[in-house]
């Protein structure tokens, strides 16, 4: 669907499948059903999680073409992928895994390599693309510099491919680093100042001019046309982030936003044992809840999961928590808490004003572990919910400080 000039969809990462031949069923189901609801004979973009299992599967040339095929026939175009999870991401403890194998890895490179290479092929004549990708990776793990010089040059490595492919096959894709709590790039100004320090440099173009033989201008224009970020408000939000303060960061430093990923976290405005008490309800084994306190004067404290806030007498004692846990966008209010729709309400309203993307993404990929009182509605309702709701927050006055 489009709300103007801009794709929105839902990332499938929602639905459990890590072989092509389960995620191709829930396209052929769950993605179908929530285009019945939302747009109903309409074309509907397709927000696609591939792991690197079912990616190399589906790059065959028969099970590409059988896929254009169906995506044809459906009225259905992929815009963007999902890059950011390499393995499993249902059903068992994830955690910190998520962001393995990191950017330092030959491995992520590989994968994302294929996932290029099949954007292009299933991408529309005209329409961009992205692939959104781990911020690095686990932050503990990556403590040394010569770690975000691996990390740099690898994403370089991935601009010389995406320049290639451009000009093989006129499709325009953008890799784009999802900076995520507790990550080697956790923040939006982390992001600008990684990209300053190590991607915008005199050497990163020399680099690529002389791989390219182009001039240097030119190369560094080819870096911020290729290379952006993939900017969740759930994890923005959680990090205390201004919605205004993060756009004009981006914009001045020259960071293209590829992807916004529409979502929503905790927020826990008044921290005491009655709120802790209902917070638990979300302390669940799959995935990784990082949680920012911020105390009476100001400060940020970060804990790594809910358990490590819990045990915090520091954190008990904070004014108020923001938690990175999913939670459906149109829910503002959730019994002892509420969620930060706020933060996302800004975003789409200067979004409304002066576009700064093409591309609006909903995930909230926590269904299956969301307290039960918030999964009664149906999941396929409930994304239509979701897509709904973000259509008309796009189309609202809203006045952002």
């Amino acid at each position: 669907m489009k709300v103007g000039a801009t794709h929105l969809t839902y990332c499938t990462n929602i639905h459990a499948g890590e072989s092509w031949t389960e995620v191709r069923e829930n396209l052929r189901t769950h993605v179908l059903a929530v285009r019945a609801l939302v747009t109903p004979g309409q074309p509907f973009g397709i927000g696609l999680r591939l792991s690197a299992a079912a990616a190399a599967d589906l790059r065959h040339p028969e099970t590409l073409a059988e896929f254009r095929s169906f995506l044809s026939e459906q009225g259905l175009y992929v815009f963007t992928i999902n890059g950011f999870p390499y393995g499993r991401f249902h059903g068992e403890t994830v955690k910190a895994r998520v962001y393995q194998p990191d950017w330092t890895t030959r491995e992520r490179c590989d994968y994302t390599r294929t996932l290029i290479d099949i954007l292009a092929a299933v991408l529309p004549e005209g329409v961009d693309g992205s692939i959104s990708t781990v911020p690095g990776g686990f932050r503990t793990e990556l403590p040394r510099p010569e770690h975000a010089e691996r990390i740099a040059a690898h994403l370089l490595e991935q601009v010389l491919t995406l320049v290639e492919v451009e000009r093989a096959t006129g499709r325009q894709i953008a890799l784009a680093l999802e900076p995520e709590p507790a990550c080697f790039i956790e923040t939006t100004a982390e992001l600008v100042e990684f990209f300053r320090a190590h991607l915008f440099t005199p050497s990163a173009r020399a680099t690529l001019a002389a791989r390219l033989s182009v001039t240097e201008s030119h190369a560094e224009a080819l870096i911020r046309r290729h290379l952006g970020i993939c900017l969740d408000t759930c994890h923005a939000a959680v990090e205390f982030e201004a919605a205004r303060e993060s756009l004009a960061c981006l914009s001045s430093a020259g960071v293209r936003i590829a992807k916004l990923q529409a979502s929503a976290g905790l927020r826990l405005a008044d921290v005491n044992e009655r709120t802790l008490a209902a917070l638990r309800a979300y302390d669940e084994s799959v995935y990784l809840h990082q949680v920012v306190a911020r105390t009476e004067t100001g400060e940020l404290l970060r804990f790594v999961d809910l358990p490590e806030a819990f045990q915090s007498p520091a954190a008990r004692e904070a004014r108020e928590w923001r938690v990175h846990f999913h939670v459906p966008l149109y829910r503002e209010t959730l019994g002892a808490f509420s969620n930060t729709q706020s933060y996302l309400r800004d975003v789409l309203a200067l979004q409304r004003r002066d576009p700064f993307t093409t591309q609006i993404e909903v995930e909230t990929y926590t269904w299956d572990v969301l307290p039960e009182d918030q999964r009664s509605a149906g999941l396929v309702p409930s994304i239509a919910r979701e897509l709904a709701w973000v259509q008309e927050r796009s189309l609202e006055e809203r006045r952002v400080p």
